[in-house]
């Protein structure tokens, strides 16, 4: 694996923006001990991590797995908290999965039968591997297929969630998270729909 670090944002650019809220410019030191401090105390001893935004990091990252890659994917706007497979997978050890409606608690049925009996031989040979003494978690959790069910918290600005649910409840976009974004958008309260309602299709 190789990490690069591509580029990062200037330190005055971030006591900038905290100066901006006091018009203090004039005790800047342009980045040097008194900015640093000034960011230090405001982003992190008081807690003002909106200021800590104006920091930016770009890396090239080379040689890591699509698993490795879907994990670091969930890092976006939002903000993700997602089941561990390699704390929960363990789950699969103490049932018996012998028929489509044994696996729809832990696969994602599509309907289409070859598709889900497919994935009903992929999630039998999961189960097989987790419960192999010899197979690490950690090694058995790459052949978990993609219709594995998983759960998260969620966490997501308005301005975000309209882009969301502008994409998401397109035909365009998968079926599944098409049901979905319909459902995010019926559980919001009742008085909020209206900021949203422009962004949701058909």
């Amino acid at each position: 694996m190789q990490i690069t670090l591509l580029h990062y944002t200037p330190l005055h650019i971030c006591s900038n923006a905290i100066r901006t809220c006091w018009q203090s410019f004039s005790k800047s030191d342009n980045g040097g001990y008194k900015d640093k401090e000034l960011i230090d105390r405001v982003g992190n001893i008081n807690k003002h991590k909106s200021t800590l935004e104006h920091l930016v990091y770009s890396f090239y990252i080379k040689g890591i797995s699509r698993a490795c890659l879907q994990e670091l994917a969930r890092h976006r706007i939002a903000s993700y908290s997602v089941k561990s497979s390699r704390y929960t997978l363990n789950e699969l050890k103490k049932v018996k999965i012998q028929t489509l409606q044994d696996a729809s608690v832990f696969i994602k049925l599509t309907g289409i039968d070859k598709i889900d009996n497919a994935n009903l031989i992929a999630l039998q040979n999961l189960q097989a591997l987790v419960k192999d003494s010899d197979i690490p978690i950690d090694y058995a959790k790459y052949a978990m297929p993609e219709c594995y069910l998983t759960e998260l918290s969620w966490t997501i600005n308005a301005r975000s969630l309209q882009n969301f649910l502008e994409l998401r409840t397109s035909k365009h976009a998968l079926w599944e998270i098409q049901e979905l974004a319909k459902a995010i958008f019926e559980a919001l309260p009742q008085e909020h729909k209206y900021i949203f309602e422009g962004c949701v299709e058909g």
